[in-house]
């Protein structure tokens, strides 16, 4: 247990610095959130927040870290997918049930549309204020949530 502790640990560290590098640089092919690169679809029904990314091949995005278990599915084309539990490729269609905690880092390996389905019991539909009750930013934040 305390070996996969460890590396847990270490792809937390690893993955939140590559981050924070990636949005230092002046680059205008990173992007953080909404963008034509990365387009993002909100749609909502009673009790029910979906959340719709679209992908180009060779896109990379770094999520943020879930603080509620939620479900996932790829609708469309190819993904590697690098969590604390591993490297895993997913091709469409097929779907994940996350766990909280979760941050990824997603490759496109096709043009693909990913979809995030999040329990939204308030059915609130200001997506700010969502992405505050859904997400954190770092682990430190999900920790204190947590206690």
């Amino acid at each position: 247990m305390e070996e996969k502790s460890l590396s847990v640990n270490i792809f937390r560290d690893q993955v939140m610095l590559l981050e924070s590098q990636l949005l230092d640089m002046e680059d205008p092919l990173i992007v953080k959130g909404n963008s034509d690169n990365f387009p993002l679809t909100h749609s909502f029904s009673d009790g029910v927040y979906i959340r719709e990314m679209s992908m180009l091949k060779d896109g990379v995005v770094i999520g943020r870290i879930h603080n509620r278990s939620h479900t996932w599915f790829l609708m469309k084309g190819k993904l590697k997918i690098a969590n604390e539990d591993g490297v895993k490729t997913y091709s469409a269609p097929t779907y994940v049930n996350a766990s909280s905690g979760a941050k990824r880092v997603i490759i496109a390996l096709e043009d693909s549309v990913f979809v995030n389905v999040h329990p939204n019991p308030e059915n609130i539909t200001d997506t700010d204020e969502l992405e505050r009750i859904l997400t954190c930013e770092t682990y430190t934040q999900y920790k204190q949530l947590k206690q």
